[in-house]
């Protein structure tokens, strides 16, 4: 118990002789494995994913809904502010 306690960050806990690892794991690899390629962008599509037209259906209705809750927002102001 004193090695978790005095190993801290130094290592890993499934590395521990107490705590280890199921006896159906597969080995660990020898050399960690490469950084992920976060910077290589996938391939462009041959089609759009949502159509203009749908898209711009989908712009005024959240435009609509904003306007609407901001009117809605301002009456209630004034509303409480009159009171």
């Amino acid at each position: 118990m004193s090695a978790l306690a005095l190993g801290g960050c130094a290592s890993s806990i499934a590395d521990l002789p107490l705590v280890g690892t199921p006896a159906d794991a597969p080995a660990r690899p020898k050399q960690a494995g490469a950084y992920l390629p976060v910077e290589d962008l996938p391939p462009g599509r041959d089609q759009a994913a949502i159509a203009p037209d749908e898209q711009a259906k989908i712009k005024k209705e959240l435009l609509a809904a904003r306007d609407r809750q901001a009117s809605e927002a301002a009456a209630k102001d004034q509303t409480q502010s009159a009171k």
